[in-house]
């Protein structure tokens, strides 16, 4: 199996930024990196040098690019030498996954949860783990847990209330079960993060994500670096008001996106209705059978959700918003009333925002968690 050499201890930023710019780039050219990096192309060679001596850097073959200049070697990373699992911690299970150093998932597995006692969750942790590194026959590099609540230095959950725990070391916890780097991060706010290295953040600096599922997510990303602020993972997005005539949610806001939007709101406003209850997947049938409850809910959640999209835009200026969340079928049987909603919350002559949907499953909530997990140990090899 190939590994990855340690790479030297005083490795400079510009190296680290070298790296980083071929791992979420590569295969890339000399010549593309030192007009990114701005530095000559002699420059360059030389602060690769200890990336290629470490073999996290390989370089192609020689390639033509069919100008009259000379072939050249693409450079790329190796990432057949380091492998992460990144997990989700759901209610009532766990999601994992296994990436290679680019994020790109390799196998899955999921667990469910007897209970949701720190025990509980950091043993299942790490038989998910244990077992997909068993299973693709790998020794893993690191370990990156999300999960909806507020997460402080060290992978200590301050707060998360769906899982009744305040102040716990789930970081260390993990790191002396399985002797790996562990990192622990806000859910959401790891899904901006995969966006960051591998989506949205390839092509663009500035973007915002919304997620909409058991609540409703919002996270940013501007310059190229995900924002995280004290009050990251209080779950504040979901608080903002968009129907001043909407139903109320559980913190007595009325109309705002979490009574609008999330999947258990929506069930509510229309079990109650109907007098029976009735599931998120029920609902979609619902209305698209024609039903009247169902398709007035849903409407009133798509026009709400073009507004959340449109204040996204308008507030931070940024014009790429990824849609991410196990409740996206609002969005797709709703994509009308969303767009025609997200156009009447923008000035005529501003930009177009471009909107990017991820998947719904949770396999991508576990992705985000690798991918802080690459983040934080993909050059300390």
């Amino acid at each position: 199996m190939n590994t990855v050499t340690p790479l030297p201890d005083a490795l400079s930023d510009s190296a680290i930024e070298l790296a980083r710019l071929v791992l979420v780039r590569g295969p890339i050219s000399r010549g593309e990196l030192a007009k990114e990096l701005k530095l000559s192309v002699a420059s360059l060679t030389r602060l690769g040098k200890p990336l290629i001596d470490a073999g996290l850097l390989i370089e192609g073959e020689l390639l033509t690019d069919g100008t009259v200049g000379r072939p050249v070697r693409l450079l790329d990373v190796r990432i057949d030498g380091a492998w992460f699992v990144g997990v989700k911690v759901a209610g009532d299970f766990l999601q994992a996954v296994l990436t290679d150093l680019r994020a790109t998932v390799l196998a899955e597995a999921s667990l469910p949860l007897a209970d949701t006692s720190v025990e509980t969750v950091v043993a299942g942790i790490a038989q998910l783990s244990e077992q997909l590194a068993a299973h693709r026959g790998v020794s893993l590099t690191g370990v990156g847990v999300s999960l909806g609540g507020q997460v402080r230095a060290g992978g200590v959950v301050y707060r998360a209330p769906f899982l009744a725990w305040k102040d716990v070391p789930l970081g260390t916890l993990l790191s002396e079960r399985l002797h790996l780097p562990v990192v622990v991060d806000n859910d959401v706010t790891a899904l901006v993060a995969a966006e960051q290295w591998f989506g949205a953040g390839r092509e663009v600096a500035d973007f915002a994500v919304i997620t909409v599922g058991a609540g409703v997510g919002y996270g940013l990303a501007i310059r190229n670096h995900v924002i995280r602020t004290a009050d990251t993972g209080l779950g504040l997005g979901g608080h903002f008001p968009l129907d001043p005539t909407g139903p109320m949610c559980a913190d007595g806001h009325r109309g705002c996106s979490t009574a609008m939007l999330s999947i258990p709101s929506i069930c509510l406003q229309i079990s109650a209705a109907l007098g029976r209850p009735v599931d998120y997947e029920q609902a979609m049938e619902l209305a698209a059978g024609g039903n009247k409850v169902a398709v007035a809910v849903l409407d009133a959640a798509g026009k709400a959700l073009g507004g959340l999209i449109s204040a996204a835009a308008n507030l931070t200026m940024v014009n790429t918003v990824v849609l991410g969340g196990e409740g996206l079928a609002l969005f797709t049987t709703r994509k009308d009333a969303v767009l025609t909603a997200l156009a009447a919350g923008r000035d005529p002559d501003a930009d177009p925002v471009t909107l990017r949907v991820a998947s719904a499953d949770f396999t991508e909530w576990a992705r985000g968690a690798a991918a802080v997990a690459i983040q934080a140990q993909a050059f300390v090899l």
